[in-house]
This record gives C-alpha cells, sequence and structure tokens, in this order.
C-alpha cells in the first residue's frame, strides 16, 4: 500500500509540475472555478464539436491538488463524448468523497486522488475543475466557488 501511494504522490506531483493542457484555446467557451477560502482559481476553456469534447484546456493558479486534479482532468475528458465526461465527473467526485466502492487501482490517473478523501479540507482543491466542466457540461455559466 505504501508503495501505491508513493505512486499516486508522484502521479499528483508530475500533474503539477507538468501540467497536461496548461492553455488558453482562443474561440473556446471560458468558464470561472475559484475557490474563495484557499485562493484556487482556474479558467476552464472548453470547446466542442456536438456532442464530444474536441479540446479542452485551463490556466490560472492553485495548491498542487487543484492543479494536477484539472490536468488529469483534461487529458482524460479530452476526445470523450458528454455523457462519458459526465461519468467521469460522477467517478472522481463519488471517489474523494469517499463515496465509491471502486479500487483505486481500477481509476487509471484518476485513482491518484483517492487518498483526497482523508482530508477534508483538499476535497474542494480537488473536484473545482471538475465542477467547472461539470456546470459546462450542463450549460450553466456562473462562476463555481467551492467554498
Amino acid at each position: 500500500m505504501a508503495d501505491l501511494r508513493e505512486l499516486y504522490q508522484q502521479v499528483i506531483l508530475d500533474h503539477n509540475k507538468n501540467p497536461r493542457n496548461f492553455r488558453k484555446i482562443e474561440s473556446a467557451e471560458e468558464l470561472e472555478g475559484f475557490n474563495p477560502l484557499c485562493g484556487d482559481h482556474y479558467m476552464v476553456y472548453l470547446q466542442m464539436d456536438g456532442d464530444v469534447i474536441r479540446d479542452i484546456g485551463f490556466q490560472g493558479a492553485g495548491c498542487a491538488i487543484s492543479k494536477a486534479s484539472a490536468s488529469v482532468m483534461t487529458a482524460m475528458v479530452k476526445g470523450k463524448s458528454r455523457p462519458e465526461a459526465e461519468a467521469f465527473f460522477t467517478t472522481f467526485h463519488d471517489m474523494v468523497m469517499g463515496e465509491s466502492k471502486l479500487d483505486p487501482e481500477s481509476l487509471g490517473r484518476m485513482g491518484a486522488f483517492s487518498g483526497v478523501k482523508e482530508f477534508p479540507s483538499r476535497i474542494k482543491c480537488a473536484v473545482l475543475a471538475w465542477h467547472t466542466l461539470n456546470n459546462a457540461l450542463h450549460g450553466q455559466k456562473e462562476v463555481v466557488k467551492t467554498e
């Protein structure tokens, strides 16, 4: 179990240091996510092609967990359909809230965040970008605040 936790920590540190899709996408829908309690603040850029996420990126600043989570999220949902992205959101949310029965090892990079449930104050960091994307997928344009 210690080896698995170390691997998960490495995934989070890698995605924080070298975030995937960390860029603004011109002519994309812009959505804002903000956690006023800790200062995590991101813009998520989303381009849909019908029901498929053609491109997704993000920019902003926050803790290692929030940035790594946004990076993993963008890598996972790019090229996926709206229902697939919504299913990823539900799986991720349930996992960090401690409501999932799934084995974290079966979740790929998403599983790296399974330990967040042990730190309730960090859950909002992990879910910020995911909630921002979920709002966009449901046509909600207001700023997402995780307080």
